[in-house]
């Protein structure tokens, strides 16, 4: 007759967990060939092998207690690339594992799940996610108490905020549980991958881990709300709307248009400017007196190509800049005509005659980027996200920008 026999769980030197559960003692039914193992060798099994890779990965963050229990749940499902305990939901900066055991940080044990979109979709790890851990329980889970043992969900875009809220609906109202949901489902911040010693700790030091999950009494828990064995979860089929994946405008193309179309869609000024290399009168032209914020784009093209954070007033009658916007719109070449050696400046998408560039500017550069009015066309500042030139906006947030 097998006997019930204590076995004391790892201690924080042997295996690096130390939270109040693992000073007490869990009763496994285990036989003399069982306990030889558990007690007789220390070698560890091998890491799991390298998942597969992807060329196109998301991530998902999930909290359910412990993280050693958290992550083989994940790696079950198909789709998943890798998972990564660690810690988030808190302020300090990455912490230690006896940093996030104290209470004190706000972070809670949780796992970083990537996967591939295109195989398996957010609301399946969901789904995986409500039966790993108890969602009624917001002071823990199972025998680890307090707030760095939450259940929650680290939404990363709008789309997983609501996939997550959804599919907490849906468990809501299937009264699984007697008792409300409780995992929140907040923000993500930060994601700090824990020592190295946790990772992959079911494979590492199985024995243990299987005691662990048993006594601390996470596998009763599920095996009771969702039957021994965990039969088959909901899996749904991947697409646009259930990826967790926020669709992304791709960068815009400025391209030169045929010269027919030009002509239809330029004054003649403006066509003898950028396509025959001519110039406009000096103080009776649009943008040598403009003072407002925003950018100046390529006539043609659409291509950035000049900020008024860089306009200034040279006496000229031409806008004035002392440098471009961005380097990689514009190009610069030797100009020999009328007798003189000037640098010429055009733009590099739509091929644009600018103007021209003189050593003789203000600081920081001390260059001049004379500029004609009619190669221009100005984007105020207020309507650069409307126009698809949104990454420029921060230029006139008090942040530095990119030259």
């Amino acid at each position: 007759m097998l006997k019930p026999i204590q076995v004391p769980l790892p201690s924080p030197a042997s295996a690096g967990k130390s939270r109040l559960f693992h000073h007490l003692s869990v009763l496994v039914v285990l036989g003399a060939a069982g306990f030889a193992v558990l007690g007789g060798s220390r070698s560890q099994a091998a890491p799991p092998p390298a998942r597969e890779k992807s060329a196109s990965v998301a991530n998902a963050t999930f909290a359910g207690g412990c993280f050693w229990c958290m992550e083989s749940p994940f790696f079950k499902v198909k789709g998943v690339i890798d998972v990564i305990p660690g810690y988030s939901g808190g302020t300090t900066v990455d912490p230690s594992y006896e940093d996030v055991s104290s209470g004190t940080t706000g972070h809670a044990e949780c796992v970083n799940v990537t996967y591939d979109p295109a195989r398996v979709s957010y609301s399946t790890l969901l789904e995986a996610y409500w039966r790993s851990a108890n969602p009624t329980d917001a002071g823990g889970q199972f025998a680890d108490r307090g707030s760095q043992y939450r259940p929650a969900i680290f939404y990363r875009n709008a789309e997983q905020k609501r996939l997550a809220e959804a599919s907490k609906a849906r468990l809501e109202a299937s009264k699984k549980f007697n008792k409300p949901i409780v995992a929140e489902i907040t923000a993500f911040k930060a994601f700090y991958p824990a020592e190295e010693y946790h990772k992959h700790y079911d494979k590492k030091n199985p024995i243990r881990y299987h005691a662990y999950r048993t006594g601390s009494g996470r596998e009763g828990f599920l095996e009771k709300n969702f039957g021994i064995g965990m039969p088959a979860m909901t899996v749904y089929p991947v697409n646009k709307d259930n990826d967790g994946v926020e669709e992304t405008m791709a960068e815009p193309k400025y391209v030169k248009p045929p010269d027919a179309e030009i002509k239809d869609k330029l004054s003649p000024i403006e066509y003898r400017v950028t396509q025959q290399c001519g110039t406009e009168p000096p103080f009776h032209n649009a943008y040598w007196d403009n003072h407002e914020e925003g950018i100046y784009v390529d006539k043609v093209s659409g291509g950035p190509l000049f900020s008024s954070k860089d306009k200034f007033e040279s006496g000229t009658g031409w806008p004035s800049f002392t440098r471009p916007l961005d380097t990689g719109n514009v190009t610069e070449k030797s100009d020999g005509t009328l007798g003189m050696d000037r640098t010429e400046v055009r733009s590099k998408h739509g091929d644009s005659h600018l103007g021209h560039l003189f050593p003789d500017g203000p600081g920081p550069t001390g260059m001049r980027y004379c500029i004609n009015s009619a190669s221009l066309r100005f984007v105020p500042k207020e309507k650069l996200a409307a126009e698809g030139y949104a990454k420029y906006l921060a230029i006139f947030d008090g942040k530095t920008a990119k030259h």
